[in-house]
């Protein structure tokens, strides 16, 4: 892959620097390595990957009409924008692949070579391949049409990268399906190591993590009966955060709140924050305020500056470790999630009932019980699908899942009619749902494929 850089923690300088091998040659070479992989994920998924759902999707408005991100919310995206959303998120996520992948190639060897600290490295090994999974998966969604897009997904995916390629490797394209394979060989692997069924440490990958990852990834195949048994895993006996405990899990970053697994923004510059801090470039669009009730428990979560701009303060938390004022950390697991998938494919099972359980306990915790017997009165079996959807994106939003949700539900764009792009509606399917592959990939690489359209 066209990419020269493999990771900032491991790039070997003219003098006095160890090389990749010699670095990775003992515990601690690998545990520090690990730091590394984790940095590299924060990297790509505290940039333009998590703004990019949601600015191309319906529920945002950009308040800036150019700079960051703004080719992606009016759908002009294109392969020269190397030093952009285009650009970066490639390289980005490449990146961090780049260090996973070190770390799975030398740590089989590590624990070999040091049994007293074999149980140790195992951990980060079973760590890594989540990280692995993560990385595939995600460049997946950026960069080629969903699952559900062809019947067999046998759509253009992205390279599978067991490996880090050599400088004369040119790798190609795999499918959907071949790329959701991988990530689901590179999930088992991390179920057979992992053991701690709830996250001891949220800032780390742990198997309650895992499986997450397992019902995400299962939700977008549309195979409902994993996708609901992962998620009934991952939640466990675990309730939802309430009220303030809620809350605070955005405004007090030294709570855990509901997170099962969540990037830790120590000493490290929150885009994320600067993005949506203040409406500054990015407010809450009419489409989504308007399906909140009143005194939604959420809503504490958007604010207005003395100018009368709305925006969410998801991203401005007042207790902050050390006092960062620039940190954010970026959700990558809740169980919020966990419930809206669970009641997802509860529904598409025929399980009425519990579909209605676990929604209800979203609308709920957000509006009381009398107010969710309302909600849900409203709504026959066959349409209860439309609230789940409706909850989900309420409650996921500006976490990076709008456009995702709105593809694979194979639903039309379709923006509030003052938005400030040039773009008011995309009707499914459509090929600029999807990232071009950028020029320098391109050019480096002659067995890379471009996207139909946006690489045109």
């Amino acid at each position: 892959m066209g990419v020269s850089s493999c990771s900032d923690f491991l790039e070997v300088d003219v003098k006095g620097r160890a090389t990749i091998p010699n670095f990775l040659s003992d515990p601690e070479g690998l545990r520090a390595g690990l730091v590394g992989a984790y940095n590299a994920v924060y990297d790509y998924y505290d940039g333009e990957f998590m703004k990019y759902p949601d600015v191309a999707g319906n529920m945002l408005i950009m308040r800036a009409t150019s700079g960051a991100m703004t080719n992606q919310y009016n759908y002009s995206s294109n392969q020269t924008q190397e030093t952009e959303a285009v650009g970066h998120i490639w390289a980005n996520i490449y990146d961090a692949q780049c260090n996973v992948n070190n770390i799975i190639q030398y740590a089989p060897d590590i624990i070999g070579a040091n049994p007293t600290k074999a149980d140790e490295c195992r951990q980060y090994l079973g760590q890594a391949y989540l990280l692995r999974a993560m990385c595939h998966f995600d460049q997946c969604r950026s960069y080629a049409q969903p699952y559900n897009y062809t019947a067999d997904a046998s759509h253009l995916g992205v390279p599978i990268l067991w490996k880090t390629p050599g400088a004369d490797q040119n790798v190609s394209r795999s499918s959907v399906k071949q790329v959701y394979d991988a990530v689901l060989q590179d999930l088992g692997r991390a179920a057979e190591i992992l053991t701690d069924a709830e996250a001891k440490d949220y800032r780390y990958a742990s198997l309650q993590a895992v499986r997450c990852m397992y019902s995400r990834v299962y939700l977008y195949m549309e195979d409902w009966q994993n996708a609901l048994d992962y998620a009934r895993l991952a939640i466990g006996s675990q309730q939802l955060a309430q009220g303030n405990d809620y809350l605070d899990m955005y405004r007090n970053l030294t709570k855990q709140g509901e997170a099962i697994f969540r990037l830790s923004g120590y000493d490290m510059n929150g885009s994320l924050k600067s993005f949506y801090d203040q409406g500054t470039s990015a407010s809450p669009a009419d489409t989504l305020l308007s399906l909140f009730d009143a005194d939604d428990l959420r809503l504490q979560l958007v604010s207005t500056t003395t100018g009368g701009v709305r925006y969410t303060t998801k991203y401005s938390p007042v207790t902050v470790p050390e006092n960062d004022a620039k940190r954010d950390d970026p959700f990558v697991f809740r169980l919020s999630e966990e419930y809206l998938n669970a009641a997802e494919a509860a529904w598409h099972l025929g399980q009425y009932a519990d579909a209605r359980q676990y929604i209800r306990a979203i609308i709920e915790r957000a509006v009381g019980t009398a107010k969710a017997d309302a909600v849900l009165a409203a709504y026959t079996d066959v349409t209860l699908i439309d609230l789940i959807r409706r909850e989900r994106v309420k409650e996921l939003c500006f976490e990076g899942h709008n456009l995702w949700d709105i593809t694979r539900w194979k639903q039309d764009l379709v923006r509030e009619k003052n938005t400030t792009s040039t773009v008011r509606c995309i009707s499914y399917p459509s090929d600029l749902f999807i990232l071009p592959i950028p020029q320098t990939e391109l050019f480096a690489n002659e067995n890379m494929q471009p996207n139909p359209t946006v690489n045109n």
